[in-house]
């Protein structure tokens, strides 16, 4: 009934001004110069209705999981971070093992805890995921500092030798520095690990991890996770914009 009402509301308000439009030649002065007055307050009000409306328009939509695959993928996924508001947005003088989220977890040996992680709000027009992650890190003693981002259980499932997990990301830092991705995956007593390093090209990345010549065990899959190791993150801030995983069966050859 709300929305009727406001429709209807509407159409009036448009067909007054319509005709206040083919008066206008003929409307006596004082009458005029008060409709210009209510046309200059309308239009400020308008022009700020549309340009914020442009402005949210234009974001990623939040909880969006579209992101490109390669042919055949048979699982993909984009960690929540990225996808929606978290509700505790950040962590200050970050400890190790804290969490951000219920999928992200930083580990990292200093004492000083000058080390900061916070989502925000991805505003690029070439931005796919909503949301991203910040990592600040400020004078570093420790000898060494990772994220780890759990993957969900159905990313084991049907999981074998044949199959190629994918990594991509965008990620943008002040100062260069290396980053390593590896992938852990626990398989009854025994934990298989494939790491790799990331070659960060115009911000974007993308690995693939080959289970080929791991020894996992296919009937005893308990869990998966990525670790994300950063090398002499002294002084750095690091946005990893993005983040996504799809996993597809190698090619026979």
């Amino acid at each position: 009934m709300v929305g009727i009402i406001h429709r209807l509301l509407t159409a009036l308000s448009q067909r007054d001004w319509q005709n206040y439009v083919e008066q206008a030649d003929t409307s006596p002065m004082s009458l005029l110069r008060k409709r210009r007055e209510d046309a200059r307050k309308l239009r400020h009000t308008l022009n700020l209705v549309i340009h914020t409306a442009n402005q949210r328009l234009a974001l990623p939509r939040i909880g969006s999981t579209f992101f490109p695959r390669p042919l055949g993928t048979d699982w993909s996924w984009r960690p929540a971070l990225w996808r929606g508001p978290l509700s505790t947005r950040g962590l200050s003088g970050a400890t190790s093992k804290a969490f951000l989220g219920n999928e992200i977890q930083l580990f990292h040996d200093c004492p000083l805890r000058e080390i900061s992680l916070r989502q925000l709000r991805n505003t690029r027009e070439e931005d796919l995921a909503p949301f991203a992650l910040r990592l600040e890190v400020f004078k570093f003693q420790g000898s060494f500092m990772s994220i780890a981002i759990n993957l969900p259980h159905d990313a084991l499932e049907g999981l074998n030798k044949q199959h190629v997990i994918q990594l991509d990301g965008i990620i943008v830092s002040e100062a260069p520095f290396k980053i390593f991705a590896r992938l852990n995956i626990k398989n009854g007593p025994n934990t298989e690990q494939i790491t790799q390093e990331l070659h960060v090209s115009k911000n974007q990345t993308s690995v693939a991890f080959d289970l080929a010549d791991t020894d996992i065990n296919e009937k005893r899959l308990e869990n998966a996770w990525l670790d994300f190791i950063f090398e002499a993150p002294e002084m750095n801030q690091i946005v990893i914009r993005d983040l996504t995983f799809a996993r597809y069966l190698r090619a026979n050859i």
